[in-house]
């Protein structure tokens, strides 16, 4: 590969928009949870040119992204779009609801209605 035809993991990866900074890119080489072509790397002066397919963590997703163009810039979102193909799109999910107080199931904190509500249901007065 010659220089004009490939980029480091890091930087593409930064013009790509996957991460905010090339800093955290970056670093997610360093711990070696970056793979090309089915290869972990740990040193993010990996070059790496079209068609190479990249498998990584992002938040709670795992991307497998297939290079399609290189970019000369970090660009505007649709221009960074065009630089991969998602072989992998990630998955909508669903709405978590946390069930810390089930007897509370409105949003926020209970009105003094429902205070008084789980207050008689737990046996005591409200002078106490």
């Amino acid at each position: 590969m010659s220089d004009g035809e490939s980029i480091r993991v890091d930087k593409w990866l930064w013009h790509a928009r996957f991460f905010k900074t090339r800093g955290l890119a970056t670093r997610l080489v360093q711990e070696g949870k970056v793979r090309v072509d089915s290869s972990p790397i740990s040193k993010p002066s990996r070059n790496v040119a079209p068609g190479a397919v990249l498998t990584f963590p992002q938040n709670d997703d795992v991307r497998v992204i297939r290079i399609v163009a290189l970019g000369t810039r970090r660009g505007p979102a649709p221009e960074a779009q065009a630089l991969y193909e998602d072989l992998a799109p990630p998955q909508p999910r669903e709405k978590r609801v946390r069930q810390d107080n089930p007897g509370h199931d409105r949003v926020g904190r209970p009105t003094k209605r429902d205070r008084r509500a789980i207050q008689a249901l737990e046996g005591k007065s409200g002078l106490e």
